[in-house]
């Protein structure tokens, strides 16, 4: 058998070092299997567990996970009481798109406010420092979808 050279065997560890770092980066991006969403199915109102939150709202986490084409996504229905805002102003790095399904709300972003009702639809692009606010005499509701995971900085 043949005697390795400080210098094959300082190659040879950096490239078993290298092959690690590889597989564990593979394996700490690639998403669990039972977090991949490639099956169709229903998500049932009375089957999702209720979040209250400090502003006396709820909230119902729909679904997450990862679709077969790689972007992560997630969903949530909430409802805020009349004159509430959920959240403070806050700057995500995803993208959301809101349904307003009931009441009257205002989209704070870029400097602006913008009132909208049942039907409408928000754009959160990433990077936008935003908050949802209800206006309304009534309980909002409105469900989230967000689309990409927060990039960390």
């Amino acid at each position: 058998m043949k005697k390795m050279t400080r210098r094959e065997i300082c190659v040879g560890l950096s490239a078993l070092a290298a092959t690690g770092a590889c597989l564990e980066a593979q394996t700490a991006s690639a998403p669990a299997a039972s977090d991949v969403l490639a099956k169709s199915r229903v998500f049932p109102l009375e089957q999702m567990p209720v979040r209250k939150m400090a502003n006396g709202g709820e909230s119902r986490d729909v679904l997450h996970g990862v679709l077969p084409t790689g972007e992560v996504i997630a969903v949530h229905e909430s409802e805020q009481p009349a004159g509430t805002t959920p959240n403070p102003p806050h700057t995500i790095q995803h993208t959301e798109v809101i349904l307003v399904t009931q009441g009257i709300v205002v989209f704070e972003h870029d400097g602006k406010s913008e009132k909208l009702g049942a039907g409408g639809v928000v754009f959160v692009a990433p990077g936008t420092l935003h908050s949802l606010r209800n206006v309304g005499e009534n309980t909002a509701k409105y469900s989230v979808i967000q689309i990409g995971g927060d990039i960390k900085r």
